[in-house]
């Protein structure tokens, strides 16, 4: 999936993320402002170019993190084709998941 992001870092198109375009706008501005207040940058590239850079980092780790809820299913649907009834997938998911980004090396 690819996002872009218009003039001011706003993401423009996200897909079906988790969180929608204003979450993730919000997010980014409160990363600017604290990384700003806190004197925790000096900037290289432009505001524009930062802000984008920040959504696109987080963009990318909620992609990440819906590709491993994407295995994580598909490894229980298969659980539950030969195991039927012998465990219960909302106890299992969240096991399965926090696994598989281990395996990933993705802190979730």
């Amino acid at each position: 999936m690819s996002s872009s992001f218009d003039h001011r870092g706003k993401v423009a198109n996200r897909g079906h993320l988790k969180l929608t375009n204003k979450q993730i706008d919000d997010i980014v501005d409160r990363v600017w402002r604290q990384w700003q207040d806190k004197g925790l940058i000096t900037l290289k590239a432009s505001e524009s170019e930062v802000r984008t850079r920040i959504a696109a980092s987080l963009i990318g780790d909620l992609e990440i993190e819906q590709q491993i809820e994407q295995e994580a299913n598909r490894m229980l649907d298969n659980l539950e084709r030969t195991n039927a009834g012998e465990f219960q997938r909302y106890k299992m998911f969240p096991m399965l998941k926090q696994k598989l980004a281990k395996e990933k090396k993705f802190i979730l």
